[in-house]
């Protein structure tokens, strides 16, 4: 059997907003595929990089594990590796270098290292994974253990290992693609006694006063939006077992007593039945816990708000997009924008926060449909808001549609950058400005309702209205933001 260190390449201080956003979670995916592999008889250990300054510790885990094989396995159920941001890159490749150099073997799992694996290869990597990891990596791992060291022998048995690209006898070979598992319950859960859980505790007490960590119920999603990446899932959609998730809940209560749980599907709840089991086994093992999750809203029919509020729905994220309908029929969105105001309506008659996913940009999108989405904003006002730009993630249709017009740059550097990377209907520079303008649009928007709120009812005032109204002093830079993007757009 195989020593195995894992790794992965995604650096919170690598990404400034992400940093100062602050809410670092565990490599989860990773842990689901070291568990696997520990099941079959592998042993197991994680560099993990994520609240580091750089890479430079995988030398001492390198020194310290000793490993036959380093595994770098990207967290895929984070958005920002399906990115693959450039800086995140250079972290990856600066680990399969150094594992390289000394002497190891490295295999690659990741969305960049599946669509330029060339990249990866060239750099050191002897093998790089596609589509749904697991069980290819314990396959691969028995291959290379049986080989003793015999890396040529260890890839002519690699040629009848599904999901696979590396370079045999002078050619890049890429074996046939792995069919996806759909019963997700087969998995062991994630292996997080290999995660230092006090760093991570220690970080989010500091920054935010409790403490969350990350866990996933589903994989894929069967939406058509011709946007979103899907590269290794495709529009397939399989959940665990409500019993399954539950099991995890109560071991991470028990062992490490968080105080808010991310649910990072792409969507939780598609499955009103299994929504509302959920709720019920949440409440049967008395493990209700706050929790923001991922959702659309169309989904949001009463029945199904009140399950997700009934088993702790805290905060709950929709992926607006935009507030002009031909934008959503453009992007393949399936919904419409009074869904949206139906969606806020039902969540916050449960007292559930509610934060907006908006991105501009896309297609031939113009002023009116910009408009259209910062009147919705303002209608609306969500808790919180991300802002991004339509963005031309390989595999996608729009991707597809946008390739030829693509110029050398084709990822961002970091989530700051807000390139549309292919010509849109502003110039690049418009884009960042009109986000900050719009966040300060809505700090100001929030604050003048809680003054309002106040100035009506003086003796309702609490923290939460009282930290709306501050809010109104930071979203004094509007009338900058707006006169300089005024500025920017005449020059177009």
């Amino acid at each position: 059997m195989a020593k195995v260190l894992f790794a992965h390449g995604h650096l919170l201080r690598f990404d400034p907003k992400l940093f100062e956003i602050g809410k670092p979670y565990p490599p989860l995916a990773t842990l689901f595929a070291a568990a696997y592999v520990r099941s079959h008889g592998h042993a197991v250990a994680l560099f993990d990089p994520m609240l580091d300054r750089d890479t430079s510790g995988i030398a001492t885990a390198l020194g310290r594990e000793a490993p036959d094989v380093v595994v770098l396995y990207d967290d895929s159920f984070n958005w920002f590796t399906k990115m693959c941001l450039s800086r995140m890159r250079e972290a990856a490749l600066a680990i399969v270098e150094q594992a390289h150099a000394r002497g190891v073997t490295v295999i690659v799992a990741g969305h960049d290292a599946a669509d330029h694996p060339e990249r990866f290869l060239d750099r050191g990597a002897s093998f790089v994974i596609r589509g749904e990891g697991e069980i290819t990596l314990n396959e691969l791992l028995n291959a290379l253990s049986d080989a003793k060291g015999d890396l040529s022998r260890a890839k002519d048995r690699a040629t009848a290992i599904a999901g696979l690209i590396f370079r045999h006898k002078g050619m890049v070979r890429r074996t046939v693609a792995r069919k996806l598992l759909q019963d997700l319950d087969v998995l062991p859960l994630p292996a997080w006694d290999l995660v230092d859980i006090e760093r991570y505790r220690a970080f989010w007490k500091r920054r935010h006063g409790y403490f969350s960590l990350n866990v996933v119920t589903t994989r894929g999603c069967p939406y058509l939006c011709n946007w979103c990446s899907k590269p290794v899932y495709g529009n397939t959609y399989h959940s665990r077992s409500p019993a399954s998730v539950v099991a995890e809940l109560t071991m991470l209560r028990d062992a490490y007593r968080p105080d808010h749980i991310w649910f990072c599907d792409d969507i939780l709840g598609l499955k009103s039945s299994w929504l509302l089991a959920f709720a019920r086994e949440v409440q049967d093992a008395k493990v209700k816990t706050r929790f923001l999750c991922q959702t659309r809203a169309d989904l949001m029919t009463p029945q199904n708000v009140q399950a997700l509020a009934d088993a702790g729905a805290h905060e709950v994220w929709l992926g607006v997009e935009s507030g002009a309908q031909r934008i959503l029929d453009a992007m393949q969105k399936g919904i419409t924008v009074e869904q949206t105001r139906m969606a806020v309506t039902h969540l916050r008659s449960h007292r559930v926060r509610v934060g907006f996913f908006v991105q501009f940009g896309y297609g031939d999108e113009n002023w009116n449909d910009v408009s259209a989405t910062r009147s919705l904003l303002r209608e609306l006002l969500p808790d919180d808001v991300g802002i991004s730009v339509s963005y031309p993630l390989p595999g996608t249709r729009y991707f597809e549609q946008n390739a030829h017009k693509m110029g050398e740059k084709d990822h961002w550097s970091d989530s700051r950058d807000l390139d549309p990377l292919v010509p849109a209907t502003f110039p690049r520079k418009v884009y960042p400005t009109l986000s900050r303008m719009v966040h300060a649009e809505i700090r100001t928007w929030r604050g003048a309702r809680a003054l309002r709120a106040i100035l009506k009812a003086p003796t309702t005032i609490s923290a939460v209205s009282l930290k709306e109204v501050a809010e109104m002093r930071k979203a004094a830079s509007w009338l900058f933001h707006r006169l300089r993007l005024e500025a920017q757009l005449r020059r177009n």
